[in-house]
């Protein structure tokens, strides 16, 4: 089996509504997200000849998912007022919504979905929210 990992990195702001702490209040993270993925061959042909992805379009894919929620505000779905919603789009607030806690749990089956989504056999992701702490998502 081979495995290749790469990994991004990017900034964004988020909060844990029902949380009891400090978590509850908006605060930044630069997360850290990293990809395993596999194959049981390399590349036979071609350009990517003893490969099994070009590193290249392995750190493309990510990176475009990196891109939707870096230097945002990333929430739940209805975890904020919709007053205040509209108040800091109208401040042209970037603002993603996800249909569920942006926890680093979370985040990370976020991503191994969508990296599984671009055809990647994806054997492991971890989101560091910290340099000291992550959290990881395998099948």
């Amino acid at each position: 089996m081979y495995t290749l990992q790469t990994s991004a990195s990017f900034d964004s702001a988020h909060f844990l509504k029902g949380y009891e702490g400090k978590c509850s209040n908006i605060h930044g993270h630069r997360w850290t997200v990293e990809v395993t993925v596999a194959s049981e061959s390399v590349e036979e042909e071609g350009q990517t000849r003893g490969m099994v992805v070009d590193f290249k379009t392995l750190k493309d894919d990510l990176n475009a998912l990196i891109d939707e929620l870096d230097h945002s505000l990333v929430i739940e779905e209805g975890s904020l007022r919709e007053k205040t919603r509209e108040a800091l789009l109208e401040e042209e607030f970037r603002i993603v919504e996800l249909p569920f806690r942006p926890t680093a749990e979370n985040l990370a089956e976020y991503f191994y979905d969508e990296m599984e989504e671009k055809e990647y056999q994806v054997v492991l992701v971890k989101v560091y929210e910290t340099p000291n702490n992550c959290a990881g998502y395998s099948r």
